[in-house]
């Protein structure tokens, strides 16, 4: 038996189990979150409604302060400390919220959700919170120059990861999940963001669940510093995105110096692979040669903190743009070699095969095999390009949900997929399939990979490559061909007269749904009348929330 066929005995780190309590903590706070949100969380400025549009709902007396005593109002939520914050703008940090709102009265906590651009700000007082929700339904109250919309949250306080009650008395150990990470995350990089606001001491990273780091720095005081001017910052544009909270452990313990880890106190932790891959003043210094050589699109910028932030950092701080080298091999990434291939579990026995994880693994980086463990029912091993793109595939695809089960996806402790014990599965097919050669592959080349949109799963399908006599009809009937859900919306694009395919939009009730939808699609071949070869439909999440 394999080490991976192991898993049931497999032992964790102290980070890994850190990782997993946070994963748990994060679930329970969206749970609480959406409690919070109207149906129509999406319909803010800049989604399909006018700014007055949405200061008239927002003013109303369903979510403002202005026909409180109005017992008709079933809907009304009750003042509470803490108010939902929304419509911020992409670039605001948990700093700008503090700026703007605690002329309202003093501010405990602040939790950043940056996909949503929206936030939970928990007041001391009620009557703080009062304030604030009554100004805005009244005048504009602008963050970070953008007009911002409140109400109560149905909660009466913002739960923490380390359940202090007091988070201003601190840890001087913060927890910082990156999300969207489409570059690699190493110690250099955070050093380089966060010693300029506080001096750090040692930084761990483990990737059990997506991409997380705990970073210790000298005092409490620089802790707190950090977490204000960089929750909800973008490490580089429009990706790497920062969600800080405070951690549990009050110091990190460090046994190596390398990119997964480092004791800025101990320099003679060397890296065990020195002198083999590039040396941590490389990217502090000059910028070495572009990313996109390798297939990821072209660099992106360190994005500087917003100007009206009281954390600003000057030009002498932070370089105008940090740039990755192409990967001289795996141990130059990490101490420990990280893998290429993905471990997932949680696969519904007779609805998943090789080809439908290849569907939805493809959207994050190139598939080379899939292999499912006969002594592990239920779980396959996902041979991807390269270490990155696993990455990319645990931050997206780790817990959702797919045919009623929910996935686990982490980093395999084998290296390469070895096609042994080849069985057949409950649908027939079998249980190994090579797809190194294959065309749906869409990271095979820089400009193949620049046109890759990497998005989380969300409930609107983007699909093209689909003949145009393919109408609205036929796309419902083939959703009901293959037993599965069908969409709610269609959208079909402009397209020149002389064009050959034809794209749009369909949006499904939920994600689950829509996830389900490009499993079992995605690829599917198109035949139509007369027609000589097959098209290839394509899918893949769209960057819109609905239509």
């Amino acid at each position: 038996m394999s080490t991976e066929e192991g898993i049931g005995q497999r032992e964790e780190g102290e980070y890994g189990r850190a990782a997993k309590r946070l994963k748990t903590e994060e679930r329970e706070e969206g749970e609480e979150l959406e409690e919070g949100e109207d149906s129509d969380s999406g319909s803010l400025p800049g989604n399909g409604e006018s700014v007055a549009d949405n200061r008239a709902r927002w003013s109303s007396s369903q979510y403002g302060a202005g026909r409180r005593d109005n017992g008709e109002d079933s809907h009304r939520i009750s003042p509470s400390p803490v108010v939902h914050v929304r419509g911020l703008c992409e670039a605001v940090v948990e700093a700008d919220l503090i700026d703007a709102l605690e002329k309202f009265g003093p501010i405990c906590y602040v939790m950043m959700m940056p996909f949503k651009r929206q936030a939970l700000v928990e007041f001391s007082a009620v009557e703080s919170a009062d304030r604030c929700v009554s100004c805005g339904a009244k005048e504009p109250v602008y963050i970070a120059g953008q007009q911002a919309y409140f109400n109560y949250s149905t909660s009466k306080r913002i739960t923490r990861p380390t359940n202090a009650d007091n988070p201003n008395s601190g840890n001087k150990v913060l927890l910082l999940s990156i999300q969207n990470p489409l570059y690699p995350i190493t110690t250099d990089v955070l050093y380089t963001v966060c010693n300029p606001i506080g001096s750090v001491l040692r930084i761990v990273i483990f990737k059990r669940n997506g991409i997380q780091a705990m970073v210790e720095f000298e005092s409490v005081q620089c802790a707190q510093k950090a977490k204000a001017a960089l929750n909800g910052a973008d490490i580089y544009a429009g990706c790497c995105t920062l969600k800080i909270e405070y951690a549990r452990p009050t110091r990190l313990n460090v046994i190596k110096n390398d990119n997964e880890s480092w004791d800025y106190t101990k320099p003679y932790l060397v890296r065990r692979d020195r002198g083999k891959g590039r040396q941590r003043q490389a990217i502090l210094g000059e910028h070495p040669s572009s990313y996109s050589e390798n297939g990821y699109g072209p660099p992106c910028p360190l994005l500087p903190l917003p100007g009206n932030s009281r954390y600003k950092l000057t030009s002498v701080d932070v370089p105008d743009m940090v740039s990755y080298p192409l990967p001289q091999s795996s141990s130059s990434y990490s101490g420990h070699a990280p893998s290429s291939v993905a471990m997932v579990s949680g696969l519904h026995p007779s609805k998943m095969n090789c080809t439908r994880i290849f569907n939805l693994f493809c959207l994050y980086g190139n598939i080379e095999k899939v292999k499912f463990m006969k002594s592990v029912p239920g779980t396959a091993l996902v041979e991807m390009g390269d270490e990155y793109a696993v990455d990319r595939a645990i931050t997206h695809l780790n817990s959702i949900k797919v045919f009623g089960k929910r996935l686990n996806v982490c980093v395999s402790k084998q290296h390469a997929v070895i096609p042994s014990q080849v069985f057949e599965l409950e649908d027939g097919s079998s249980s190994y399939k090579d797809f190194a050669m294959t065309r749906n592959n869409r990271f095979s080349s820089a400009g193949q990979a620049s046109k890759n949109i990497i998005q989380p799963p969300s409930a609107v399908l983007h699909y093209y490559n689909v003949p145009p006599c393919i109408s609205q009809d036929h796309l419902l009937r083939l959703c009901t061909e293959h037993d599965v859900p069908g969409f709610v919306k269609f959208k079909m694009f402009d397209a020149k007269p002389s064009s050959k395919t034809i794209s749009g939009l369909l949006e499904f009730d939920n994600k689950t749904e829509a996830v389900e939808v490009l499993t079992v699609l995605n690829h599917y071949q198109i035949r139509i009348p007369n027609g000589s070869n097959p098209y290839t439909l394509k899918l893949c999440f769209s960057t819109s929330s609905h239509l």
